[in-house]
């Protein structure tokens, strides 16, 4: 690779980007876990007690950020699969690979924390409202992505089917936020709005910010990790790289 190209454009190649992100990967981590710990200490023991749910309400700090990452992953997962398309390049499909199994737990774990937050709060763990069942859509449509991508032997034929399905199914997140002004639905309101004033106490949107940053530089790390596999397996060997490497330098 010539010097004047530009370092941007140098780590679009799997092989220069697998010793970047293992570099990246204990900084993302490690502020992950920090803010976690901190997260956790401002909602279960620093933020006051909710008027109305009592303690019950604590779980929105698992609840809510993880809802947001199940969204915002599939929209940075399909931007890779969007990229993937149009430029062929097979770093944006491995990062989307990379993405769809810590996007499926995130919705799992909003499914779950809103199941046990529904319990004192409708009295039923489940009802069929419309942002949990769209939620519920986009746990299969990153199951069904994965399964896809499980199911083509030919990986980058594999890469345009799943990055198709991807992108079709994009249409879903817009349906899961704006859910709640369309249609008549038990689930409340958003209480973090761009437009608005938080609904919430300082302290409690504090906690749930600094958890949601924690989720996101968590998830970074493990995408950069699960990435690193792919590349692994898909080139050929970590010795296969580092020859790569060796030539491109």
């Amino acid at each position: 690779m010539s010097k004047d190209t530009k370092p941007w454009f140098r780590f679009a190649s799997p092989a220069a980007f697998f010793p970047l992100a293992g570099r990246l990967i204990p900084w993302f981590g490690g502020a992950a876990a920090l803010l976690t710990v901190i997260g956790l200490y401002l909602g279960l023991v620093v933020a006051p007690t909710d008027w109305q749910q009592g303690e019950a309400y604590r779980i929105i700090f698992i609840h809510v950020p993880a809802a947001w990452m199940a969204m915002f992953i599939y929209l940075v997962m399909a931007g890779w699969c969007a990229a993937s398309l149009i430029w062929n390049t097979r770093l944006s499909a491995m990062m989307a690979q990379a993405l769809a199994p810590t996007g499926a737990l995130f919705a799992f774990l909003a499914l779950w924390t809103g199941a046990l937050w529904g319990r004192p709060t409708w009295g039923a763990y489940w009802v069929w409202d419309a942002r949990l069942t769209s939620t519920l859509i986009l746990l299969f449509l990153y199951l069904g992505f994965m399964a896809l991508r499980a199911a083509i032997d030919e990986p980058r034929r594999a890469d345009r089917a799943s990055a198709l399905l991807a992108l079709v199914g994009a249409i879903n997140v817009p349906i899961i936020y704006f859910s709640v002004k369309w249609w008549n639905t038990l689930h409340q309101g958003a209480s973090v709005s761009l437009t608005g004033s938080p609904r919430m106490a300082r302290m409690m949107l504090t906690a749930m910010l600094v958890m949601a940053l924690a989720a996101w530089l968590y998830s970074i790390a493990v995408a950069l990790h699960r990435v690193r596999s792919i590349i692994i397996e898909r080139e050929g060997g970590s010795d296969a790289i580092a020859r790569q490497l060796g030539r491109q330098g």
